[in-house]
Order: C-alpha cells, then structure tokens, then sequence
C-alpha cells in the first residue's frame, strides 16, 4: 500500500540545505519513494497559515519502505542538521479513503 510522507518544514540556519537537497533524495530514491513536490511555494487556502518555509511530499512503495527511508544510517547525519536548523514535522499518510466511499482508493 502506497505511503506518502509529508515533511513540513521551518528553516531558522539555511547552512544544512545545500549539502541536504544535493543527497537526500538519493537516499529516498533508494528505499524506492520519490519525490512528488519540494516546493517553498506554499500559500494557505483555508485556516491559519501554518509557520512552514517549505512542504516536501514523497510517495513509497509502502510504510515499511518510509520507515527504513528514516531510519537509515545514512540519513542520520542530515537528520541532525535538518533538525538543528530548522522546525521539522514529518508525517506518513496511507492511501486509503477513511469514509471509503472513493472507488479507486482502499477503503481504510
């Protein structure tokens, strides 16, 4: 089952960014996600805008798949820079329908 994370991001000390766009998505391409948008271009429709720099959306095989993403060894080191320079939120989204009423989407 498809597996979608979604990294909201605030970035306080843009030194980690560089060396972070040029690597990690290798490291996602790897666990067999891709990179579905990493965009600055964020603007709020509805609700209090969030406090977000940029929004990165990744799509994996499956959970487990996202997990070892994360919890790689490789990744660690640009986990830490992430972390130490910027607010970070990751969350992992299923593809399912919680009301189940979408045809082409499992049913949660």
């Amino acid at each position: 089952m498809t597996a979608y994370l979604i990294a909201d991001i605030k970035v306080k000390d843009p030194k980690w960014i560089p060396d972070y766009a040029a690597t990690v998505h290798d490291l996602v391409h790897k666990h067999g996600g891709k990179y579905l948008a990493r965009s600055g271009n964020v603007k709020t429709l509805e609700g209090k805008p969030l406090d977000t720099t940029l929004i990165a959306l990744m799509a994996f095989p499956s959970e487990a798949a996202a997990r070892a993403f994360t919890n790689d060894p490789a990744y660690a080191p640009f986990v830490a820079a992430r972390q130490g320079g910027s607010d970070s939120r990751f969350q992992l989204i299923d593809n399912t329908d919680l009301a189940g009423t979408i045809s082409y989407l499992p049913k949660a």
